[in-house]
C-alpha cells in the first residue's frame, strides 16, 4: 500500500514514521509514504514567503487554507498513482480529508480500507480548515477522529495511518489481531447477521505477580496464575 500525504508541515512525521513497528514496516517496504507540501506548488513573493491561506468569505475568524495549491499537489499524487501511459482504473484509491465535521472513524473503516485500497491519500488541514471546494472536486471523504477539535489534521493523519497499517498483511501475526480491542465487532453472527460482542479487550498483567505502590499491594487475578486455561478463557470472556 502507498500512502500520499498532502500537507505544509512534513517534518512533523518524521520522528513518527522512523520507530517501532511503523518504521520497521516502511524500512521492510511493506508500505511506502510520499509527502507533498501545498506550498510548493505556490510562488513566493521578495521575501520568498509563499501563502497557502487566505480570510473567508462571509467574514469570520481565523484563516482558511486555499484550494489551489492543495489541487496542484494532488495533480501530482496522480501522477505517482498512475503515471502517463498506464491504466488509470485499476487503481484502488482512497482521498481523506480530516475535518472535526467529518465521518467518526473506527475499526471497521480502518479494515475495509485496509483490505479494499492500494492507494490512500490524506490532506491534512489547519487554521479554521481547507476550502470546502477541494472536498467536492476530488470527491473525498471527510474524516474525524473524535468530537474534539486539533490544532492540525497531521496528529489525526497519524492515528489513522497507524490503525490502517497493522491491519495489512505481514505487519502484525493475525493472532494477534484477533485478541485486540474492536475486533470482533468486524465480524458479524451467522444468525442473526448482528455484529458480535463489544469488542473490548480483557485486562492484561505481567511481572511482577505482586506489585507494591504507596503502600498498597496490586496483586495479579489468582485465575491467571492457575494453569487452567478453560478457566482463565471464561475469565477473559467476562472481562
Amino acid at each position: 500500500m502507498r500512502f500520499h500525504i498532502i500537507t505544509i508541515f512534513p517534518d512533523i512525521f518524521d520522528s513518527y514514521l522512523n520507530e517501532s513497528i511503523i518504521g520497521r514496516v516502511i524500512k521492510n517496504k511493506l508500505i511506502s509514504i510520499k509527502f507533498y507540501n501545498p506550498r510548493d506548488y505556490v510562488k513566493g513573493n521578495k521575501s520568498n514567503y509563499k501563502p497557502v491561506d487566505g480570510k473567508p468569505y462571509g467574514g469570520g475568524a481565523g484563516m482558511v487554507l486555499q484550494a489551489e495549491p492543495i489541487l496542484k499537489a494532488f495533480s501530482d499524487v496522480e501522477k505517482k498513482i498512475s503515471p502517463p501511459g498506464r491504466d488509470k482504473k485499476n487503481k484502488k484509491k482512497k482521498v481523506v480529508i480530516f475535518s472535526a465535521k467529518g465521518k467518526p472513524f473506527n475499526q471497521k473503516i480502518a479494515y475495509n480500507w485496509a483490505q479494499k485500497y492500494e492507494e490512500i491519500v490524506f490532506i491534512t488541514g489547519r487554521y479554521e480548515g481547507i476550502d470546502e471546494r477541494v472536498k467536492q472536486a476530488l470527491k473525498a471523504e471527510e474524516i474525524s477522529i473524535g468530537p474534539f477539535v486539533l490544532t492540525d489534521g497531521d496528529l489525526a493523519a497519524m492515528v489513522v495511518f497507524s490503525a490502517v497499517i497493522r491491519l495489512l498483511p505481514g505487519v502484525i501475526r493475525l493472532e494477534s489481531l484477533k485478541e485486540e480491542s474492536h475486533w470482533n465487532l468486524l465480524l458479524k453472527k451467522e444468525k442473526n447477521n448482528q455484529v458480535g460482542g463489544d469488542g473490548l479487550e480483557y485486562p492484561h498483567y505481567t511481572r511482577p505477580e505482586v506489585l507494591k505502590y504507596k503502600g498498597k499491594n496490586y496483586k495479579v487475578p489468582k485465575v491467571l496464575l492457575s494453569g487452567n486455561h478453560a478457566k482463565i478463557e471464561e475469565w477473559r470472556k467476562k472481562k
